[in-house]
């Protein structure tokens, strides 16, 4: 079978169960239309994002990720996996798009109700553009101790939105510098019965000319380090008024004598319930650094295949950079990394589409999403800040230049690794979920609660609760042979030493919060164990992603292809754990001359795969076309005939 023949079914697997949404768009997208210009100064940028904008919203994309009632066709999975397709263009628009049809949209549909449909219409079409109000200069992770109020009026049926310290101006905010006309504004919602905490209201902040409302001043956070076509700005209240209605009123509502009510009495619980609706976004900004990254690798991986430096002594002819050992080492390595999270992002995508289409109604379908989500995004975002780089490096000179894109690309996806929450944040709350045992009682416990419930929590829970135990005996099962416990190339033992390091760090931590609970603070307590337990949070990950490799691999049928991407597997596996090997060695999980054998065997399988580095570079599914970096085609890689 012919090597582009299985590029072809590595990237139907690469691309997921909407490989032909991905296809339409690689043929939508292609062309100067939607490609950036970094020649442009910042208000010319986001112009002619602007007008990309306008073009996108007449392919159909962004009407699939909302029900068919609001005017769209009910597919947010397609519709995940269709915008993330604007990153191989510009990741300024996938961004602009993100905020207005994801954030400013998913609020609007997810949080309101029949009273906010017109509105969901309309920002669908961009009649009506919108910005995402969350974040404020004080306080941005801590969603729940944000500073805006809405205050109830009875008198005129209205709510007050007011800005009441520096520290709660809305910040960094997408759209809010010059083309939203409404903001999303979640502000701490006040009523003479009390403060019922964070909810979500529609808040004009601009006339049909752009010009500030009455109440509203907007100030543009001018230059950033990457994204120019995104119009970030700050937003100030000074008492707002707004009509009763524009809260978003899914979950609670203000009744017009001004009582309270929402059906979900628990105040913790309703504000998690709240976040939770809005995971598509984090699970969007995974996905987008992974196209990204895969755009970088694709352009670096042909640049090393063409360029050429040093002579070979035994030839006399220029060596190809790709053939020399620390150059696939540099590459390699996160391309077998880009293909495990390629399939990661296909399985959280799924999960999302199922529990968000009403197709899975198990307890607690929705918790472990927002988990797997957080995990998933953190994985991706710290992956593309790594390779991304790395690619910079391998490209030398060439690959600092601006006509070859991966400035851009760094400088673009640099921010991912914070929004849409703090990567330490987010590796946190993995962490927190596994010390609880995924624990209902949690999210209704302070400080000193969760510490406590931690701190005796049985051990083992990570082979109890996650079923790894039975997916490793499938695997040892499935080779048919007696089980080597040495044998690294077994993906039941590759899988074992994942899932090893992972449970050994949730125990340690809950036992080392135990001790300290008894000594200090909760406070103290956490604080101590912090390093301990991000460390849990990132093993945990690391083995999930595995996990969705191995069964990505067992969905493809062509066996030349298979083949291929298991050693592919292989080589995302060894190098993980040459990458803990001094914490494998440590905790004697792993012997001295076993960790030998990892960094041999990265070696052997970087040899392995330097042959088919064209098939696994196409296979990652950027078209030539849509790389644009004049270096592929000039001087830097002639060869003299």
């Amino acid at each position: 079978m012919s090597s582009l023949s299985t590029a072809d079914h590595l990237r139907a697997a690469l691309d997921g169960p909407w490989s032909e949404i991905r296809e339409q768009a690689r043929t939508q997208l292609a062309g100067d239309r939607f490609t950036d210009d970094p020649s442009l100064d910042f208000r010319a940028a986001r112009a002619r994002v602007l007008d990309q904008m306008r073009a996108v919203a007449q392919m159909g994309y962004a009407e699939r990720g909302f029900r068919r009632e609001n005017g769209g066709t009910g597919e947010p999975g397609a519709a995940v996996v269709a915008l993330e397709m604007l990153a191989y263009t510009d990741l300024s628009l996938w961004v602009k798009a993100g905020v207005q049809w994801g954030l400013f949209g998913g609020a609007v549909e997810n949080l309101g109700t029949e009273r906010h449909r017109d509105h969901v219409k309309r920002l669908l079409s961009l009649d009506l553009l919108g910005c995402f109000a969350m974040t404020e200069s004080g306080h941005g992770s801590d969603v729940a101790s944000l500073e805006t109020t809405a205050t109830y009026d009875p008198d005129t049926q209205e709510f007050v939105v007011h800005t009441p310290t520096p520290s709660a101006r809305k910040d960094y905010i997408g759209g809010a510098a010059e083309h939203a006309r409404m903001a999303a504004v979640f502000a701490q919602l006040i009523t003479a019965e009390g403060n019922h905490g964070v909810h979500c209201l529609l808040v004009p902040i601009r006339d049909e000319h752009g010009n500030d409302l009455p109440g509203v001043t907007t100030s543009d956070c001018g230059l950033k380090g990457g994204l120019p076509g995104v119009d970030n700005g700050r937003i100030v209240f000074d008492h707002v008024r707004i009509p009763r209605e524009n809260l978003l009123n899914r979950y609670a509502d203000v009744a017009p004598d001004g009582t309270y009510s929402s059906e979900i009495e628990n105040p913790s619980r309703r504000f998690f319930t709240t976040l939770g609706t809005l995971v598509r976004g984090r699970i969007s900004v995974g996905g987008a650094a992974s196209a990204g990254t895969r755009v970088a690798l694709s352009i670096a991986m042909r640049y090393g295949m063409k360029r050429r430096q040093f002579s070979d002594p035994d030839t006399g002819g220029e060596t190809v950079l790709l053939d020399y050992r620390n150059h696939q080492r540099r590459l390699l390595p996160l391309v077998a990394r880009s293909y495990a999270l390629a399939f990661a992002q296909n399985d959280l995508v799924r999960r999302m589409h199922l529990v968000q289409t009403g197709q899975d109604l198990e307890p607690g379908a929705q918790r472990a999403l927002e988990k797997r989500a957080a995990g998933f995004k953190v994985a991706q975002t710290r992956h593309a800040t790594r390779a991304i780089q790395e690619c910079r490096e391998a490209c030398g000179g060439a690959g600092y230049m601006t006509e070859n894109r991966l400035v851009t690309l760094k400088a673009d996806t640099d921010v991912f690794t914070t929004f849409e929450g703090d990567n330490v944040v987010l590796t946190q709350l993995v962490a927190k979920e596994l010390l609880t045992a995924y624990a209902d009682e949690i999210r209704d416990l302070d400080a000193l609660g969760w510490v406590r419930f931690a701190a005796t929590m049985a051990g083992d829970v990570v082979r109890k609760r996650s079923g790894v135990r039975q997916l490793i005996q499938t695997l040892r099962d499935r080779s048919g042979e007696s089980v080597d416990e040495g044998d690294l190339s077994r993906r039941s033992v590759q899988l074992q030493l994942f899932a090893d390091r992972e449970d050994y760090l949730v125990r340690t931590a809950a036992d080392r919060l135990r001790v300290r609970a008894q000594e200090t603070s909760p406070f103290e307590a956490f604080n101590n164990a912090q390093d301990h337990i991000l460390a849990a949070g990132t093993a945990h990950i690391d083995r999930l992603v595995l996990e969705t490799f191995i069964e990505g691999i067992g969905l493809i049928e062509d066996p030349d292809a298979r083949e291929l991407a298991e050693r592919v597997c292989d080589l995302y596996v060894y190098s993980m754990l040459e990458e803990n090997s001094a914490w494998y060695i440590m905790h004697r999980f792993m012997s001295v001359e076993r960790a030998k054998a990892v960094r041999r065997g990265v070696n052997e399988l970087v040899d392995k795969l330097r042959p088919d580095a064209l098939t696994l570079t196409e296979a990652m599914g950027v078209p030539e076309s849509m790389l644009r970096a004049a270096m592929l085609h000039d001087a830097s890689v002639y060869e003299r005939q």
